[in-house]
């Protein structure tokens, strides 16, 4: 049974990691959802979406090691018990306190500490049920840091170490959240991609660089580096993040969207394979467009995911993301135009009323779909 409130989700942009010129960043507060949070929630819920994935920004929670602060966090966890909004929580989103990164001796009793004080703190103060997101993108943020230079420890040739270690405080943490709140639900999230031959045949070795985007869930479930004590039981939910530049050339460059390339894979066929490799329910934790793409995006995203909930997939929903606008991690006066509100230089929400507007014929579109699907059978998995 969906444990959501509502098919369609928002994603508020929180990274908070140091950017690729040194500079702390933390886009909760650049666009002031922070202070905010009460407007951007009413206004959400008026939207007829009442689940939003949210991050505690761990940079900002723990300042003095050891030393926790959910003051910020509480805010708005009391904000969505008014307006009716199910959160879902990262505890790493990119970023880590200061002096903190993968590879870091401290990093994984660190990280278990904050699993601890968050588990209690939000089991002494939520009137809903707990979910989590331990690391948002492990496979992404082990390239950015490891292999480009674009976070800490601003590596190369080391993406796979970084994740290793990441997977490894993973496996710890959710262990320690589940012995504080048992009825806690994880939730895993990943980039969804798929890499293509320039010449369109089958490559084997290019066959098992599209496998390596499972690996993290690979790890956590036990099926890779079982020294680390990773387990099939740790997998509960499992989200993946899908924009248009998640499908490119080996070594080349990203299949165009929307100008038609016959080698795109439809998002409904990866969403499939993802649900048959792990038999988890899934949903789609991050998508979107900007500019006049923000609507045809949507509507295609929306067409695919009801084409794998039509074969049986247990298939969540679609997290839009963001809800407001975000500015560049390395240029913050520059944004994207890709919100459900875009932002002016003031933080302001400007409504892209068009898009509200396809967002609420999507919510009829799979309304629909979902009550004549209501006594389908289950895809089976492999």
């Amino acid at each position: 049974m969906n444990p959501f409130n509502t098919f369609f989700m928002g994603g508020y942009e929180c990274a908070d990691h140091i950017n690729r010129f040194g500079k702390r960043i933390n886009l909760l507060q650049e666009t002031q959802h922070d202070i905010r949070v009460e407007e951007d929630y009413q206004s959400l819920a008026a939207l007829g979406i009442r689940v939003v994935r949210e991050g505690i920004c761990w940079s900002n929670v723990e300042r003095t090691a050891g030393a926790f602060d959910f003051s910020e966090v509480l805010c708005r966890m009391r904000a969505a018990e008014r307006y009716g909004i199910q959160q879902i929580w990262d505890l790493i989103h990119f970023g880590y306190p200061d002096g903190l990164y993968p590879t870091h001796p401290s990093f994984c009793d660190r990280f278990v500490a904050l699993c601890r004080a968050f588990g209690i703190f939000y089991k002494a103060n939520a009137r809903q049920p707990l979910f989590v997101v331990p690391i948002n993108e492990i496979s992404f943020l082990s390239w950015l840091s490891g292999e480009v230079r674009g976070t800490v420890p601003f590596a190369v040739h080391c993406g796979f170490d970084i994740k290793y270690h990441l997977c490894k405080a993973a496996i710890l943490g959710i262990k320690e959240i589940k012995e504080i709140d048992p009825e806690c639900r994880i939730i895993l999230v990943e980039p969804l991609v798929q890499i293509h031959s320039k010449e369109g045949e089958f490559d084997s070795e290019l066959a098992a660089k599209n496998v390596h985007q499972f690996q993290a869930m690979d790890i956590i479930a036990g099926r890779m580096c079982p020294e680390l004590g990773g387990e099939d039981a740790l997998l509960d939910i499992l989200g993946f993040n899908y924009y248009w530049n998640c499908q490119w050339e080996d070594r080349g460059e990203t299949l165009p969207w929307p100008s038609f390339d016959e080698r795109r894979t439809p998002l409904s066929k990866l969403l499939e394979r993802a649900y048959r490799r792990y038999g988890r329910p899934i949903f789609l934790s991050e998508t979107g467009h900007f500019g006049c793409g923000r609507i045809p995006w949507l509507e295609e995203v929306t067409l695919e995911c009801l084409k794998v909930m039509k074969k049986g997939v247990d298939f969540y929903g679609i997290c839009i993301y963001p809800v407001t606008d975000r500015p560049d991690w390395d240029d913050l006066a520059r944004y994207s135009n890709c919100g459900i509100w875009d932002l002016d230089k003031s933080g302001n929400r400007i409504p892209e009323v068009h898009y509200m507007e396809a967002i609420a014929m999507q919510q009829v579109l799979v309304e629909r779909i979902a009550l004549s699907m209501s006594h389908r059978p289950r895809l089976s998995y492999l």
